[in-house]
């Protein structure tokens, strides 16, 4: 299930991030990837140390915590911290599948990846190419959303970021571990939890 969560983030919120996001030194996103993917990853990150992605970080879980239809379709047990990537000048991040186990950063506990996130700082007037390509049974989809908007997936889809020709593409990516693991068995929860809102 591919399912676009708008306004995560207010107009105001995303300003500020930006802010900060612009100010920041970034690293070689090589250097946080596994053998496999760095063959094809071509961008520049935040470590999860720094400052701006703790405080940024801090800033989109709350709003997570907020947000319903986030709660009602990922049903998160565990978050791992947000992390932050930018692509310009032609990168791009080839085709790969995440990890399906991370490592939590406060107790070095274990999680499993049921679903990914990418969240939305750059408009998509404000850069070219940088489509987020994921590819599931129904064939590909592409993704392009406003700042502030996340779309959220399952974390063993085959994805790639297309190359961004023009501008900045700016974004945060993280991933969540379910309370239920089965994606059919949650999708028939999700509905079931919608039809419940929508008779209320």
């Amino acid at each position: 299930m591919l399912l676009h969560i708008p306004n995560i983030l207010s107009e105001n919120a995303v300003s500020e991030c930006r802010k900060l996001l612009d100010n920041a030194e970034w690293e070689d996103g090589k250097l946080t990837s596994g053998y496999q993917a760095s063959k094809v990853k071509n961008n520049v990150q935040l470590t999860s140390e720094h400052p701006v992605a703790q405080e940024i970080g801090a800033a989109i879980r709350n709003a997570l915590d907020k947000t319903p239809l986030f709660l009602s379709a990922a049903l998160p047990v565990k978050i791992l911290p947000p992390l932050f990537n930018r692509y310009d000048g032609g990168q791009e991040y080839g085709n790969h599948i995440d990890n399906s186990i991370h490592h939590m950063p406060s107790d070095k506990s274990l999680m499993r990846s049921d679903l990914s996130a990418t969240l939305f700082f750059s408009n998509p007037d404000e850069y070219e190419g940088g489509e987020l390509v994921i590819e599931d049974t129904y064939g590909s989809h592409q993704v392009k959303l406003p700042a502030g908007d996340m779309i959220l997936y399952p974390a063993n889809s085959l994805h790639h970021v297309r190359p961004v020709t023009k501008g900045t593409r700016t974004s945060s990516f993280f991933w969540i571990q379910s309370m239920v693991r089965d994606v059919g068995k949650r999708s028939l929860l999700f509905n079931m939890d919608n039809s419940i809102q929508q008779l209320s």
